[in-house]
């Protein structure tokens, strides 16, 4: 066997190596996009549903706000109608009332109070350990 040869069998052992260990990382390569198919696959299965159930959630929740607004809506119409009537009662009824307020108070004042006669003074009453003692005892025991 001469030089050439035994550099030819070299060559052709480290490209064999060389081939098998790259058939060894493409095998490896294989089976890791395979598992990353079948994810990718099954990700897809389940989102899709899932994002059905969001977007049906989502048109139900804008029907909900849609109607919460026309609630709203009417709310404040009926806030405002009810501030307008009000408004109306008070000028309608509140002038007179206060009118005959007024002259029922003149009259009470004409016909049965005077201004000088001294008002009654309401009795003055004591407790003492429970008992009421009226104050005209009390001043007859001091003097």
């Amino acid at each position: 066997m001469s030089g050439g040869e035994v550099a030819g069998i070299l060559v052709a052992v480290f490209w064999a190596i060389l081939v098998s260990f790259l058939a060894v990382v493409l095998v490896r390569l294989a089976q890791t996009l395979r598992a990353t198919t079948k994810l990718v696959a099954d990700v897809t299965e389940q989102a899709v549903p899932l994002l059905a159930d969001a977007s049906a959630t989502v048109r139900s929740a804008q029907t909900q706000l849609d109607r919460v607004d026309a609630i709203a809506t009417d709310v404040q119409e009926v806030t405002s109608n009810a501030s307008a009537l009000s408004t109306t009662v008070a000028s309608t009824f509140g002038g007179p009332l206060v009118k005959v307020a007024a002259f029922g108070y003149g009259v009470r004042r004409a016909l049965g109070r005077d201004k000088d006669a001294p008002a009654e003074q309401p009795s003055r009453r004591t407790v003492i350990v429970g008992r009421t003692v009226p104050s005209a005892r009390r001043r007859k025991r001091k003097g």
